[in-house]
């Protein structure tokens, strides 16, 4: 496993930023992923609930009880762009863009301010093992 991958999976608290109550998009499979798992605390961030797969859902990184130190990002790229600023800002430590929501200017600013960047197409879904 790619040392990237390890350090990102070595400690939570963990946070799927772009979590959906929608069980068909990836954004649902990547929280249920996790959960699968057993990857705790985790965090869903969604500003339209307050839960989803029984896991407590937050509006943004800010609102979280506890800093996460790994986020899983599964937004459009410029929304990744903004998750990275506030990530910067909260001290995380750890970002998994996944498939799609990549863009260089998220990449760049995130490796700029010294986080760990998995951004090369690995997919959580894959190296972990989800299951439907």
């Amino acid at each position: 496993m790619d040392q990237n991958i390890q350090d990102f999976l070595a400690a939570g608290p963990y946070a799927v930023v772009g979590a959906s109550t929608n069980r068909a998009k990836y954004g649902n499979k990547v929280l249920r992923c996790y959960v699968q798992n057993g990857r705790t605390p985790l965090y869903a961030i969604n500003p339209r609930a307050d839960e989803i797969e029984g896991v407590p859902a937050y509006a943004s990184l800010a609102d979280v009880p506890e800093r996460p130190r790994s986020v899983s990002i599964i937004t459009p790229p410029e929304i990744t762009e903004r998750v990275v600023d506030e990530a910067i800002a909260l001290g995380v430590e750890q970002l998994w863009m996944q498939p799609g929501a990549e863009s260089p200017t998220a990449v760049a600013r995130a490796e700029e301010a010294g986080l760990g960047v998995i951004a090369d197409g690995s997919c959580l879904l894959v190296v972990l093992g989800y299951r439907e």
